[in-house]
């Protein structure tokens, strides 16, 4: 989530109640594609909800998984829904390369903007933990990655960007890449609660990655995620 008052990931304006309302509705009672040693937490009427690590989360942890669950919407399919539900809809979704909407169901929809990112979004269809992340520490995003259409001013960060921008998908991609590649050094060598997840085609492709160097296999960019819509 974004501070209360600013755009979100697709830029509309939201409010601490509708977060309030949305999360007492979908708490979840079956088995989270989102790590299961974490959970969602009230930090302040500014920011609003987040989600923290319940226990230490090593580097090279996968932390979310796309799953069926998961709803894909076209921009027309969008336009089709009342106001109040394309709110939610454009609040907690991120857009894909093809220009869609992805809304999750679980609480990885809580985790808020990062310039400096506990987790990435890969272009595999998982997010990665890019660096430890200990106990009570906030799961976070760079909103930059999810294809932003209106630019938003986060919440003040010693070394953050004072606007996240559309484009900064592409103007960051190498640094991104770079994250993502060190991180995908642990991705066996750590324990994968979501590994029964995450479908088999793609780990065994991420398999290969397991002696990941800058000479040997070469890992999709993340540019590769940039919508042209």
């Amino acid at each position: 989530m974004t501070p209360t008052g600013t755009p979100g990931v697709c830029g509309v304006q939201w409010s601490q109640a509708n977060s309030e309302q949305l999360l007492s509705a979908s708490a979840p009672s079956a088995t989270l594609m989102i790590h299961p040693d974490t959970e969602v937490r009230f930090i302040d009427h500014e920011v609003g909800y987040g989600v923290f690590a319940r226990e230490f989360i090593p580097r090279g942890t996968v932390t979310w998984v796309r799953d069926q669950l998961d709803r894909e919407f076209s921009p027309p399919e969008l336009e089709a829904f009342t106001p109040a539900t394309r709110e939610t809809l454009d609040r907690y979704s991120y857009r894909n390369a093809k220009g869609h909407y992805v809304f999750c169901w679980d609480h990885a929809r809580f985790m808020n903007h990062s310039a400096q990112p506990t987790c990435l979004l890969t272009p595999y269809g998982f997010e990665i933990a890019v660096r430890d992340i200990p106990a009570d520490d906030e799961l976070s995003n760079d909103y930059g990655c999810f294809n932003i259409i209106e630019p938003f001013s986060p919440k003040v960060e010693a070394d953050g960007r004072a606007t996240v921008q559309h484009d900064d998908l592409t103007r960051f991609s190498a640094q991104w890449d770079a994250q993502i590649a060190a991180a995908v050094n642990f991705l066996h060598h750590v324990n994968q609660p979501l590994l029964p997840l995450i479908a088999p085609t793609v780990w065994i492709s991420s398999a290969t990655l397991r002696a990941v160097t800058p000479d040997s296999v070469q890992l999709l960019s993340f540019s590769s995620t940039a919508s042209d819509r």
